[in-house]
């Protein structure tokens, strides 16, 4: 049996978009604790943080590499496979992901070489300055990016003109009413994943006693990040919860599995969605919670899914996506919290706690991976919500060429993701001092020399 060409057009962008947030998510993170080691080092000449930052600074360079190829073969995918979107929506879209691409290339870019090659070419403060500017530019990447994605779930500023999307108002179009809940719960699920990300690898380098001062001390940094990010990204999912229930109820109603339009709804803990019968089978729910968290009443009323026939996402999928997304979200929480409570007595370095983080260092890619699919199949059918179908843009292609080349995204994906993860066991698997250069080695065995033949007073 034949596949359909639109399926396998969007399982191709799906497997490209899953590849390619892991690194951004983890890049944007990382580049504001490199930053946070660099200023330590700077302002206290300790060389702890410089290790930390040598051995981090590796990572996030791999990271980030791996980030601008996958976004680069995503952007061609709007070309190849859904020419109609840049067609329609190209005079928004195109000056969004140009300035994205500015940011990217001419400041993140520019200045990664300094952080990686600057470090006995330029003075501490110029290497600190080129530290800060990769983070903001990273961010202001995610900016672009977020900005249009959340344009394309709630879109304003723009006027039709024959079938073509027109630009109206800049302003409106950069600023709608997601990406201010968007861009937040992205840049802290970044940090959250990052934080997680360096407290496992440092847990499990001092587990195996692989390290010493320096790796200890990341291991803190991460533990604090974490307690403090997690129950904040709980909040900011909270809110942009809510914006969704007022801007897109189709998606808000596939979340909770609401089929029926009423008042007093339960939230839905567990069940199976079941679309033909149009019903949540073996459901378990908390009465009357939903309107609660959503509307603030017990009997709030929230709109069911059988209002939106034909227009509404696939239902299991997203239902599922965002019960694992909350649910990895309150583990990260506990074990987040369990951390900081164990290093507040001192006892960071127990093996449950260490073999805790470690288990845990990934757990942000799968909460990641679990929220983008809520956002983005939660927006089916449309690619602009309420404007345009995915349908519409699609490029026409036959599902030979299109299942060949998605057999082949997934084999040098799964390569690309392998050679990465053993990459950083690597890495991992050596001290932190090991990993700089010959020329900075050197360098501090000359100040270790010079400090132990300088005379004495009064010799």
């Amino acid at each position: 049996m034949p596949f359909d060409p639109f399926v396998l057009a969007r399982i191709q962008f799906a497997a490209n978009i899953s590849f390619h947030i892991l690194f951004p998510t983890l890049s944007i993170g990382l580049c504001w604790i490199l930053l946070y080691f660099r200023t330590r080092f700077t302002l206290s000449g300790d060389k702890d943080w410089e290790y930390a930052y040598f051995f981090w600074v590796k990572i996030f360079a791999l990271t980030f590499a791996l980030g601008v190829v996958s976004g680069i073969t995503m952007s061609f995918q709007f070309g190849t496979n859904w020419p109609g979107f840049m067609e329609r929506a190209g005079n928004i879209a195109g000056p969004l992901l140009g300035y994205e691409v500015l940011t990217a290339f001419f400041l993140e870019a520019s200045f990664l070489g300094i952080m990686l090659f600057g470090k006995d070419r330029v003075s501490n403060r110029v290497h600190l300055l080129a530290a800060t500017l990769v983070a903001v530019g990273t961010t202001f990447s995610a900016f672009w990016i977020l900005s249009l994605n959340s344009w394309m779930q709630t879109p304003t500023g723009y006027t039709m003109n024959e079938g073509v999307m027109m630009v109206q108002d800049w302003w409106a179009i950069i600023f709608n009413p997601s990406f201010p809940y968007r861009f937040a719960h992205m840049l802290v699920a970044s940090l959250l994943t990052s934080a997680f990300f360096v407290a496992g690898i440092s847990a499990w380098r001092v587990r195996d006693r692989l390290d010493g001062p320096a790796t200890r001390k990341v291991l803190r940094t991460g533990i604090l990040m974490a307690a403090v990010l997690a129950p904040l990204q709980i909040f900011l999912g909270d809110l942009h919860g809510l914006n969704t229930l007022e801007h897109q109820p189709a998606k808000l109603a596939a979340i909770e599995g609401i089929w029926e339009t009423h008042s007093g709804v339960g939230l839905t803990l567990f069940g199976f969605p079941d679309e033909e019968e149009r019903t949540t089978h073996m459901k378990v729910e908390i009465p009357k919670a939903a309107s609660v968290i959503l509307t603030h009443s017990l009997n709030g009323e929230i709109q069911g899914l059988n209002e939106f026939e034909g227009e509404h996402p696939p239902v299991a999928i997203v239902f599922w996506s965002f019960r694992i997304m909350v649910g990895v979200g309150m583990l990260m929480l506990l074990v987040a919290w369990y951390a900081a409570w164990q290093w507040w007595q001192r006892r960071e370095e127990n093996p449950l706690l260490l073999t805790l983080l470690s288990l845990m260092t990934y757990s942000g890619w799968v909460a990641v991976l679990a929220g983008w699919y809520v956002t983005e199949i939660g927006r089916q059918p449309w690619i602009v919500y309420g404007v345009l179908t995915s349908q519409e843009v699609v490029a026409e292609h036959g599902s030979g060429m299109l299942l060949s080349t998605l057999i082949a995204y997934l084999l040098l994906y799964g390569f690309l993701l392998v050679s990465y993860l053993m990459t950083l066991r690597y890495l991992a698997s050596k001290p932190a001092r090991s990993l700089l250069t010959l020329q900075q080695k050197a360098q501090e065995a000359q100040t270790t020399l010079g400090s132990l033949h300088t005379p004495q007073e009064g010799l």
